[in-house]
C-alpha cells in the first residue's frame, strides 16, 4: 500500500492509505478501443514514414527548454503538494522513473503528457485552481498513467502534425495527407484518454473525486450547481437520443475534438469502476508488464473486437441499432434507413411525395444546409 508521500497542507483532505500495483502492466487498464485505435493508426498508410521521420526531427530538447525557462518545475520547494501527490502516483503504478512536471500559466484548465525519448507532465494553472485535493490526484494519475502507457510519443507527433496542418493549410492539396494522420490521431488519443481515466483511478482510488473533476472541466468550480447522477444522465440522453441524423451529427461534432465528450468519459469510468476487471486489479490479481512481450497482437484483436461487439448490441444509439440489426439479419432494413433520414429530404426542399401530409412547413429559421442562423 501507498505510504502516504502526500503532506499535501491541505488540513481538510485526511491523508489515507492506498493499495499499490507493483509492476502493473498498461494493459491492465487500457481501454480496448484505445488498443484498436492505435493498431488501426500503425496501420495508417504512410504513418510509419512520418513516424520515424519526426522522432528523429522533433526538438525534444528543446521542447523541455522551453518549458524549463517558462514555465514553473515542480519539485519539494515548487508547488510541492503537486509533486507529493506526482510521486505518489508513480509508486502506486510502480513507474521507476518520476517524469517531470511543469505548471505552466493558462487560465485553460489543461493537462498532457508528451516528449519523444521520455515524458513530460505539464499542467496548467487553470487546472490547478479549478481542482481539489483528490481531484487534482486523479489528473495527476491520469498523466502518469499515458506515460506508463507510452502514449506521450503519439501525443507530441499529433500536436507537431496539428501545427504543421495549420501552416500548410494554403497549398492545394497539401495537407491532405497531414490531415489523414491528423484524423486517425485524434480518434486514438480520444480512446487514450478512457484508458488514463482508468489509470487516473487506480491513483486516486477515489471515484467521486474523479467525476466531481470531469464534471468541473465541463461546467467549471460549480458544484454546489450540480449532481453526479443527473450528469451521468446526460450521457445517456446523449448516447441514446434522437434518430440517425443525430447519430451522424454526433460523430461529425467529435472529429475535431482531441478529448471524448466529458459526460462519456465520466460514464465509461463508473461503468468500470463497478466491472469485475477492476475490481480484480483492486484485490491484486492483474497482467505483469513481465509478461507483455508473450502478449500476442491476435489476443488483443479478439479482446477489441467482444468489446465492440458487446458495445454494438448494448448501445442505444440509433446508428448502432441499426448495425446491430443489420448483423442480426432484421427484416426491413431499407424502410428504417429511410424513416431515419427522412427530415433530410424535408429540410432539403424533398419532393412533396417524400413528405408525410400531416408534416408541419419547415421552419424559416433554418436554412437549406440545416444549420440554425
Amino acid at each position: 500500500m501507498s505510504d502516504g508521500h502526500e503532506h499535501n497542507g491541505h488540513e481538510n483532505v485526511p491523508s489515507r492509505q492506498r493499495r499499490r500495483f507493483p509492476g502493473i502492466s498498461s494493459r491492465a487498464y487500457e481501454h480496448p478501443a484505445d488498443r484498436s485505435a492505435l493498431v488501426a493508426l500503425r496501420k495508417l498508410s504512410g504513418f510509419d514514414t512520418v513516424f520515424k521521420a519526426l522522432s528523429g526531427l522533433l526538438p525534444e530538447r528543446s521542447l523541455r527548454l522551453l518549458f524549463l525557462s517558462d514555465s514553473v518545475r515542480v519539485s519539494d520547494q515548487q508547488f510541492a503538494h503537486l509533486n507529493d501527490m506526482l510521486r505518489d502516483a508513480c509508486y502506486i503504478l510502480d513507474l521507476e522513473k518520476v517524469p517531470p512536471l511543469y505548471v505552466n500559466q493558462d487560465p485553460q484548465p489543461n493537462a498532457m503528457c508528451i516528449g519523444m525519448d521520455e515524458p513530460i507532465i505539464v499542467v496548467t494553472t487553470g487546472l490547478v485552481e479549478l481542482l481539489d485535493e483528490e481531484e487534482m490526484r486523479a489528473v495527476i494519475g491520469h498523466e502518469v498513467g499515458h506515460a506508463l502507457s507510452g502514449h506521450s510519443v503519439y501525443r507530441t507527433i499529433l500536436l507537431f502534425l496539428t501545427n504543421l496542418a495549420l501552416r500548410v493549410a494554403w497549398i492545394p492539396l497539401g495537407n491532405l495527407a497531414i490531415m489523414a494522420i491528423v484524423t486517425a490521431l485524434r480518434e486514438w488519443f480520444r480512446k487514450s484518454e478512457l484508458s488514463a481515466d482508468r489509470a487516473g483511478l487506480l491513483v486516486g482510488q477515489d471515484l467521486q473525486a474523479s467525476m466531481r473533476g470531469l464534471m468541473k472541466l465541463a461546467g467549471g468550480n460549480h458544484l454546489h450547481e450540480m449532481n453526479v447522477d443527473a450528469f451521468l444522465k446526460q450521457a445517456e440522453e446523449y448516447e441514446a437520443g434522437g434518430d440517425l441524423r443525430d447519430s451522424v451529427l454526433k460523430i461529425m461534432n467529435m472529429l475535431p475534438r482531441s478529448h471524448p465528450f466529458t459526460t462519456i468519459r465520466a460514464a465509461e469510468l463508473k461503468k468500470w469502476s463497478e466491472s469485475r476487471d477492476y475490481q480484480r486489479i483492486m484485490d491484486g490479481h492483474y497482467p505483469r508488464r513481465g509478461e507483455d512481450k508473450d502478449t500476442s497482437v491476435s489476443d488483443s484483436f479478439r479482446e477489441s473486437a467482444s468489446h465492440y461487439a458487446t458495445q454494438v448490441k448494448t448501445s442505444k444509439d440509433p446508428l448502432m441499432k441499426l448495425v446491430s440489426d443489420l448483423a442480426g439479419g432484421a427484416g426491413d432494413l431499407g424502410g428504417r434507413v429511410r424513416r431515419g433520414f427522412s427530415g433530410f429530404a424535408g429540410s432539403a426542399g424533398g419532393s412533396a411525395e417524400s413528405t408525410p401530409k400531416d408534416q408541419p412547413p419547415r421552419d424559416d429559421s433554418t436554412d437549406p444546409d440545416g444549420d440554425s442562423r
